[in-house]
């Protein structure tokens, strides 16, 4: 089934270049010059047959800037998104992956490299038809369900990215074990991140804002100062 994807960038030339690759690639693109426009594609298209697979995200927008967008997307969906700015500080790809962008990109970028990644979102998104079946993982109300892709607390879904499921899934499935980063890494295969990357801490604190009740005084995934981060054996059941 081919794959539909929405540009959102004002930069016109540019959305249709990246629009007439992606095509050529197999994908359907549709195209948003606004956040507004944007997100009621989205919304439109959530409520029809067409839904969006994954969205491409500029930062700088003339109505409201990508952050913005990312967030309340984030608040409805975990519809895969990749960042794009003319931006390359450290600090604003931080800010993308809190507010929930699966990946980063900063412009001027190569095609082949956004496909690459676009890629690689999309497949961790919905996993190898030669996946194996994995069993539902449960730690007292948390229960994760690699099958499915569905995180619940105490009964209630919890919304998260592709790639922080994947964290979360790797850490559980070898729960009461330091992880450094590069074994954690290495089990989500994440090849776009350095294990020095300050965006690996990031992502873990999305997830304990998903699956803590204080993510400031965790008790599921523990930091090991030095070494790593620990998933919890035991769990509180109450």
């Amino acid at each position: 089934m081919t794959q539909h994807l929405l540009i959102v960038d004002d930069d016109r030339k540019l959305a249709s270049m990246l629009a007439d690759y992606l095509g050529n690639a197999s994908y359907t693109v549709e195209i948003a010059g606004t956040a507004k426009a944007g997100l009621e594609a989205i919304t439109r298209a959530a409520q029809g047959a067409g839904a969006f697979d994954l969205v491409i995200l500029d930062l700088m927008l003339p109505d409201l800037d990508g952050f913005e967008v990312c967030r309340r997307l984030r608040a409805i969906s975990d519809l895969p998104v990749i960042m794009l700015t003319a931006r390359g500080e450290e600090t604003d790809r931080i800010v993308g992956l809190e507010m929930g962008a699966d990946d980063y990109l900063p412009k001027p970028f190569n095609p082949r490299e956004l496909l690459a990644r676009l890629k690689a979102v999309l497949r961790r998104g919905r996993g190898g038809p030669s996946e194996e079946v994995r069993p539902i993982l449960r730690f007292g109300r948390l229960e994760i369900d690699p099958g499915s892709r569905v995180v619940k607390v105490a009964g209630e879904p919890r919304v998260m990215t592709s790639y922080q499921f994947d964290l979360l899934v790797a850490l559980a499935s070898h729960s009461g074990r330091v992880l450094t980063r590069e074994q954690i890494l290495d089990l989500v295969k994440g090849e776009e991140l350095d294990a020095f990357d300050r965006s690996i801490d990031v992502h873990i604190s999305r997830i304990r804002a998903a699956i803590e009740d204080d993510p400031k005084h965790p008790r599921r995934i523990i930091t090991v100062r030095g070494a790593g981060y620990v998933f919890a054996r035991l769990q509180d059941e109450g």
